[in-house]
């Protein structure tokens, strides 16, 4: 059987899946799940992904991501590479703990975005035990279990700062209380007559309507080319590192030459953000650089921290990912 098609271009919207090898467990318990949610929340923030909800079960979980910058396959290896390492080394094993390659289904984000997520928050009463259990005692279930988004989209104490909400509820009329009510209302009537979603797939890869699929095939299935990774040349639409530079430059009050061989904050913003929005890796921003990348990760992480206590940095970094976003080549 062909492996279905890996899609990738800015804003792309995906429901994402991955089971464990052999079917087994990728959690050995909550801490494991916390840490798991840790590590989403650092792979969000590195790679500028919007989460519109999650779902952990006990050997998979599911995703409802989008990409602005078209950088799927980046954060998953990172994510999954990641969590990987931290699972291995807790539990003394070694070797894959996912089975195979994750799996990504593109989303028409107009028309399917709220029913892919109503989809994946219905996962946690849909195994087999749970399955006879009527239908008020599922909900209470699936609003007690923590291991999801659910919780947040009824209660806004109960939300996790990385995760979008309010575009999904727009649907329902808004994210406001009359909405997220609503949303608890059709949750409530897709628990009793479930949510049909397979069989609307395309070619295991698209979800959407028929506008949206010609779309795609128009622009990402016709070239002929590596049907792995069609128009490769749409498909990673990051920033030039020229015009990161500058921008930089311009913010900081700079030359694009003092910016490049700056010392302290300025040269770990240009890591950072030739990183994120340039698509460059570590090892390739070091060789220009003319440090190790080790050192570029490193500082990268620094800045980070740095960046959530100090406002003034934060507003510098903030204005310069603002102008870049309006110049996607």
């Amino acid at each position: 059987m062909a492996r279905p098609l890996r899609i990738q271009y800015p804003g792309a919207v995906y429901h994402i899946t991955n089971r464990g090898n052999e079917r087994k467990a990728i959690f050995g318990d909550d801490n494991d799940r916390q840490r798991f949610l840790e590590i989403l929340a650092r792979s969000v923030d590195t790679y500028q992904v919007i989460m519109h909800g999650f779902v952990l079960m006990s050997n998979h979980y599911h995703l409802l991501a989008e990409t602005p910058l078209g950088n799927l396959a980046e954060f998953m290896r990172y994510f999954n590479i990641t969590y990987t390492s931290y699972f291995n080394r807790c539990h003394n094993r070694v070797g894959h703990l996912f089975q195979g390659r994750y799996k990504s289904v593109l989303i028409d984000k107009e028309s399917y975005l709220a029913a892919v997520s109503k989809y994946i928050h219905l996962n946690p009463v849909k195994v087999s035990d749970l399955l006879s259990k009527p239908a008020a005692e599922k909900l209470r279930l699936l609003y007690a279990y923590q291991w999801s988004s659910l919780p947040g989209f009824a209660n806004t104490k109960m939300r996790n700062k990385w995760v979008e909400y309010g575009v999904v509820l727009r649907e329902f009329g808004g994210d406001n209380p009359a909405g997220r009510k609503e949303y608890r209302r059709q949750i409530e009537a897709d628990v009793i007559k479930g949510i049909p979603m397979k069989e609307k797939l395309i070619g295991q890869s698209i979800l959407g309507d028929p506008p949206f699929v010609a779309w795609v095939e128009e622009n990402f299935l016709q070239s002929g080319k590596d049907r792995e990774q069609p128009s490769i040349g749409m498909v990673h639409s990051y920033l030039a590192k020229e015009k990161i530079l500058a921008q930089i430059a311009a913010a900081t009050q700079k030359s694009v030459d003092e910016v490049v061989h700056g010392k302290g904050e300025i040269r770990q913003i240009v890591m950072d953000l030739l990183y994120r929005l340039g698509g460059m890796k570590n090892r390739e921003i070091g060789e220009m650089l003319g440090i190790d990348y080790s050192t570029v990760s490193l500082n990268r992480k620094r800045l980070n921290e740095k960046r959530k206590k100090d406002k003034q940095l934060d507003l510098v970094i903030s204005a310069v990912e603002n102008n870049l976003s309006k110049k996607k080549i």
